[in-house]
């Protein structure tokens, strides 16, 4: 029975009549919650159209991501190709984001060329950079290759709300409930050169984003969701 409701969850019509929904219910949401911005200066030319940004957040707040892009200038999500990536696709659609299908850091480059084409057109975009499977809260190189390729900076940013409930996901992906307080918390932009350390930077990425994910859940109200631990393969690879 689990796979016959896994496969019939992943038809191309009733992923719409999902995405439907979901959209609906960030909308209910945006619309009844009482939203605080804490340094989105930053943010706010992209928002206007003068100049692109690389908005890097983590994955458990995906869900929440719409709700940083107050803007009718053009968007774009690096989103995964899985059925459940193309879940978030159809949603995040219906408030004017256009996504990317693939990752930043399996059999990615092709995603990456597409992104930098955008960002050189003008076009900001979003990435996750523990996405698509983690660790959590651990950043890969992605974000920090994207914004070499690209010449733009990364715009670390964070959503968290009073009223939510956590899942139980390798991401602890937060889903917003309508009627409560919000968080909207932008960090310092991180500026890529050609010459700079990549490991170096993406410890300041990591570093930034887990300061502007705990700072919006404790405005909230909330303790903060905390990194997993590395596996040991990993804390190999990046040592």
């Amino acid at each position: 029975m689990g796979k016959l409701l896994k496969k019939v969850g992943r038809r191309p019509a009733v992923q719409r009549m999902v995405g439907a929904t979901l959209a609906a219910h960030i909308g209910l949401v945006r619309r009844t919650t009482r939203w605080r911005a804490v340094n989105d200066e930053a943010a706010r030319a992209a928002w206007a159209g003068e100049r692109p940004v690389i908005v890097a957040f983590w994955h458990n707040r995906l869900a929440m991501m719409p709700y940083c892009w107050p803007s009718a200038r053009p968007f774009h999500m690096l989103i995964s190709s899985h059925p459940d990536g193309q879940l978030i696709a159809r949603t995040v659609k219906h408030f004017g984001i256009e996504t990317v299908a693939g990752s930043s850091t399996r059999g990615g480059s092709e995603a990456l060329r597409s992104l930098v084409r955008l960002i050189k057109s003008g076009v900001s975009v979003g990435i996750t950079p523990d996405g698509p499977r983690g660790p959590r809260m651990h950043a890969s190189d992605g974000a920090i290759a994207l914004a070499r390729l690209s010449g733009t900076p990364i715009l670390p940013a964070a959503v968290s709300v009073s009223r939510r409930m956590v899942m139980n996901s390798w991401d602890k992906l937060i889903v917003a409930l309508p009627f409560g307080d919000g968080a909207m918390v932008w960090g310092e932009p991180i500026h890529v050169t050609g010459d700079a350390d990549a490991g170096a930077l993406r410890q300041r990425l990591e570093s930034e984003l887990n300061r502007v994910s705990a700072e919006a859940d404790q405005l909230v109200g909330h303790a903060p969701i905390m990194p997993a631990p590395l596996p040991q393969d990993f804390a190999d690879a990046r040592a």
